[in-house]
């Protein structure tokens, strides 16, 4: 091969006239070198499309550009498997014209395709004394004489692009294991925000905790290699253990304040003008064995009837006058205090106890069901968050859920230390301890609504006044 070559010219001045032959570049020994080695498909390959399946995979690693790639794919589509067979040589004769048309460029960015090709070591060039590219196959199929692309180099560096395909994977899987650590503590972050400002614990530190997350994501979706992207996750996690650890201390003063009836999560009234106190006032005052009337009836009628009712409903599993299957009262909600009926909550007692709930209602005569759906519309008007609604639901099941949320509802305003939700959110946070006790505020507020109702719906001498 005859090649242009500036090796022992002096001072910059050319050993001969320019032939016009291709360069002799780094990129072009090493090539040839490569080929020169080539004797058949290695021991691991099987057929020659394996050698270009672990090109490609090792591409990205090469830092190969997409139209390199595309351009040595179309190359193969010219060999031939005895072409890979030791004693064969690989070489492709495409024209110029050809492979213009084929790749769609013109002929400078072809030329420079080519040239990209034999820099990365991917191909060597086998150039006839004409410098056109031609071939001859005899009746076998065999190559008898070619010049063109020796494509040699991929298989002799088969075992190089599979250690560089094992290390892109590794690689991208490194990537995916950083990018869901990142997820998780983002999402972390903005559930501890979202506490946050629940119980209105909003300040300057806060702030700059939801400003600096959003920087740091913004960032890390810029950032390609691991160990940018690790120490941008390490940074995260870091503002995530911090303001969790805050967000607990916060928390456990807010419990740890006083332990009156007017500040537990369970004890909810249902009329402003009774608080908390005058609940388990009136659940200790009315001592008799007897439940408070319900809503709808009258002292006229028999308790034999009442009892008979009794009996069907929760025979049929369903609560008196309704009709509707009951709720049971969650495990969380502690031990039961009455003998067990009183628990049994209608949708009428539950409306009565909270009206607000009414409005999201599409009928008269809701069933449980429907009840939840309307909670869930219900915590959406008082703030409480989607996810505190789901750990609810959990926590208590999902009618039991409902009914603490409507009974949050009917308290007045002023009795919220922070807010609805965060009051709720402690509710919640005793039903996931086993210290939530429903179906106590529940006794509590039947024994206060018949207390209420005055001697003539409550047994003599049992209430107590308010005071």
């Amino acid at each position: 091969m005859q090649t242009e070559c500036a090796i022992g010219a002096q001072r910059g001045g050319f050993a001969g006239a320019p032939t016009g032959f291709r360069k002799l570049t780094p990129g072009l020994l090493q090539a040839d070198r490569a080929a020169e080695c080539f004797d058949g498909l290695p021991d691991e390959v099987d057929f020659h499309g394996q050698l270009l399946a672990a090109f490609k995979a090792a591409a990205p690693r090469l830092g190969l550009s997409v139209r390199l790639v595309h351009a040595l794919d179309w190359l193969f589509r010219f060999t031939r498997p005895q072409d890979w067979e030791p004693g064969g040589r690989p070489i492709v004769w495409p024209s110029a014209a050809t492979q213009q048309e084929a790749l769609g460029l013109s002929e400078s960015r072809v030329k420079s395709i080519n040239r990209g090709l034999i820099d990365a070591g991917l191909v060597t060039m086998k150039d006839s004394p004409s410098g056109k590219r031609w071939g001859v196959r005899d009746g076998d199929g065999q190559i008898v004489e070619a010049y063109g692309f020796d494509l040699s180099p991929i298989a002799t560096r088969h075992a190089e692009f599979v250690r560089l395909a094992a290390e892109a994977k590794a690689e991208r899987e490194l990537i995916g294991r950083l990018r869901r650590r990142a997820t998780i503590a983002r999402k972390a972050i903005a559930q501890i925000l979202e506490t946050v400002a629940e119980y209105g614990f909003g300040d300057g530190e806060w702030s700059r905790l939801r400003l600096d997350t959003a920087a740091l994501v913004r960032s890390l979706r810029q950032f390609e290699r691991p160990e940018e992207i690790a120490i941008g996750v390490a940074s995260l996690e870091r503002r995530q253990t911090e303001a969790k650890e805050r967000l607990e201390k916060l928390l456990d003063a807010v419990d740890s304040g006083p332990s009156g009836p007017e500040n537990r999560p369970h004890s909810i009234p249902t009329n402003p003008g009774f608080d908390s106190e005058e609940a388990v006032m009136a659940s200790e005052g009315c001592k008799s064995g007897s439940d408070p009337v319900p809503p709808g009836e009258t002292p006229e009628r028999s308790e034999a009837a009442r009892s008979r009712e009794e009996r069907d409903s929760a025979a049929a599993g369903a609560a008196p006058g309704t009709g509707h299957p009951l709720p049971p009262i969650s495990r969380a909600s502690g031990p039961r205090t009455d003998s067990g009926t009183v628990m049994r909550m209608s949708v009428r007692e539950l409306l009565a106890f909270a009206p607000r709930l009414r409005t999201y209602l599409k009928t008269p005569t809701p069933a449980w069901p429907e009840i939840v759906d309307a909670a869930d519309w219900l915590r959406g008007e008082m703030g409480v968050s989607q996810h505190l609604w789901g750990e609810a639901c959990q926590a208590l099941g999902r009618e039991a859920a409902a009914i603490a949320i409507a009974l949050v509802s009917a308290k007045p305003a002023e009795h919220f230390r922070t807010s609805p939700g965060g009051y709720f959110h402690g509710m919640v946070a005793k039903a996931k301890t086993g210290e939530l006790n429903l179906a106590r505020t529940i006794w509590g507020l039947r024994q206060q609504r018949a207390c209420m109702a005055g001697p003539k719906h409550a047994p003599t001498g049992h209430c107590r006044e308010s005071p």
